[in-house]
Order: structure tokens, then C-alpha cells, then sequence
């Protein structure tokens, strides 16, 4: 394994410009649940429009993903949490310019966790979104640095129902389809990749189940308006595999609702926040 190289914080990306058609929304929308169900999700000509889920941003915030150093195993580095907060509604298509910066890398001792954040602008230089990944680096830690803030805890009331609880089942190849959004990591195809990462076969992207959550969100709770979701915070708990069956629920707090996803496992989406409008 390489060690944390710690010169790369502060670091930005030259400006990425991502273009984007209908067809590349609607790819996204499937990759997370969609079907003939969601038609503002997938039909171009819909009542209204074809709407874009806030999670999009991820699918063209990964092209500007900033240099985290040489040498990574990368199958040691786990995604933790992903923020996104949405300034406005993304286009069903257009050109976004988006800068990736590396935030800070904290010493965990038994990892180090890389921040990472991704901002993008309209043709029109106007805030578009903001993404944020925190990375978790296996075994890179003990490192002499900084440990970093306590990350907030946000747990579902012990003993309260949930307002509301949507199940359906992860289909089979839904990784095979998420995956042409752009992130082609083999270790959500191939089985000898799994088994490189620990994994006993292939998983199912964290982010494909983040926008599982995000469609339900604005499905099942905001009646289609994806102008409301502002910002959207969840940890990746455990692993999802194609196949599983995933339910999401949310209890109202502050600002918005507290958003738990599980399996009949266990919670593989824990200490979510869906701010509202």
C-alpha cells in the first residue's frame, strides 16, 4: 500500500466540462429503480417535462474527481458518506463546468479518510451543485495527522415509526445498467474482483443505492418536485447486493427528514438527512 500524500491537499482540478443529453438522464434514472412507473423520470415528452433527480450531479461530478495520489490500492478504499446540495434543478441536458478540490485527508488510525468536493456551475456561471465524498483508505492511517471533526450522528427516534416506508426489490442487473453512468468499477460485475476487494461477489454501487433513496424521496414524498430535495447526506453501512430488497423510510426533523435504507439484513444507508424546501 502507498502512503498518504499529504501535498495533495488543497489541490484542484482544471476546469471539467461535462455534456450531457435526455438519454443520459433517463440511463441514470433506470440505473436507480426507474421504470414506466416514474414517467417524469424517463419519458422525454412527459407532462411537464423530463424531470432530473438532484442525485444526477454524481454521474458528472465523477469526471472531475481530483488526483488523490499515486500508487492507491484501490480496493481498499471505501466510500463512507456522500453529501450533494443543489443550488437549482438540474436540466434534463447542458453543459456543466465543475472543479474538483481535494478538501482533507484525517488520520482515523486504522484508516485515513480522504474529503473530497466536487462543484459545478450552468453554461451561465451560476451555482449548480455541490458533491462531497468522504473516502475511508484501509489500513493508511497512524499517520501522525489531523483526526478530523466528529461527524454528526443522525439516528432514527428510538421506538417512532417511520412517516413513511416505500420496499421494492433491486433487480438483478441493476448494476450492470448503473455502472454505464460512468462508474465502471469491476468490482460491481466481475466476481474475481469482488473476491479481490472481500467481497464473496459482486456488490451493488453505494451510490446506485444513494439514488435508489433520492427517486424515493422525491417520489413517494415530494409528489415528483425534484426543486424541493436542497441537499441530501447519507453514510454507506453496509453492503447491497443485485437482487436484495431495499426499504426506505423517513422521519420528519428539521428542515427535512431523517432517511434510513435497509435490507432484510441490515440499515446499508444510515444517518441520512434529505433538507427539504
Amino acid at each position: 500500500m502507498s502512503k498518504v500524500d499529504l501535498s495533495v491537499i488543497g489541490t484542484k482540478t482544471a476546469p471539467v466540462v461535462f455534456e450531457y443529453a435526455w438519454k443520459d438522464v433517463v440511463l441514470y434514472h433506470i440505473g436507480v429503480g426507474a421504470d414506466q412507473n416514474d414517467l417524469a423520470l424517463v419519458y422525454e415528452s412527459a407532462p411537464g417535462g423530463l424531470k432530473v433527480l438532484p442525485s444526477f450531479c454524481v454521474v458528472p461530478a465523477m469526471r472531475a474527481f481530483p488526483f488523490l495520489g499515486d500508487n492507491l490500492e484501490w480496493s481498499l478504499m471505501l466510500h463512507g458518506e456522500q453529501v450533494i446540495r443543489l443550488s437549482q434543478p438540474l436540466a434534463p441536458e447542458g453543459r456543466i463546468t465543475q472543479v474538483g478540490e481535494v478538501l482533507n485527508i484525517y488520520d482515523k488510525v486504522k484508516g485515513a479518510v480522504y474529503r473530497v468536493r466536487i462543484k459545478g456551475w450552468t453554461e451561465k456561471e451560476e451555482d449548480l451543485y455541490e458533491a462531497e465524498w468522504s473516502i475511508f483508505y484501509v489500513g493508511a492511517g497512524g499517520f501522525g495527522g489531523d483526526p478530523g471533526p466528529k461527524t454528526e450522528k443522525v439516528k432514527p427516534p428510538e421506538g417512532v415509526e417511520p412517516e413513511f416506508s416505500f420496499s421494492e426489490k433491486v433487480a438483478a442487473n441493476q448494476a450492470v445498467i448503473y455502472r454505464l453512468s460512468g462508474d465502471l468499477n469491476p468490482l460491481h460485475l466481475d466476481p474475481a474482483a469482488a473476491q479481490r476487494g472481500g467481497f464473496d461477489r459482486p456488490i451493488l454501487h453505494g451510490l446506485c443505492t444513494y439514488g435508489f433513496a433520492a427517486r424515493v424521496i422525491v417520489s413517494k414524498l415530494l409528489d415528483g418536485d425534484v426543486a424541493r430535495l436542497k441537499e441530501f447526506s447519507a453514510r454507506f453501512s453496509d453492503v447491497v447486493h443485485p437482487g436484495d430488497r431495499l426499504t426506505t423510510e423517513g422521519w420528519h426533523s428539521d428542515r427535512g427528514y431523517i432517511i434510513q435504507v435497509r435490507t432484510d439484513r441490515s440499515v446499508v444507508l444510515s444517518h441520512g438527512r434529505a433538507i427539504i424546501e
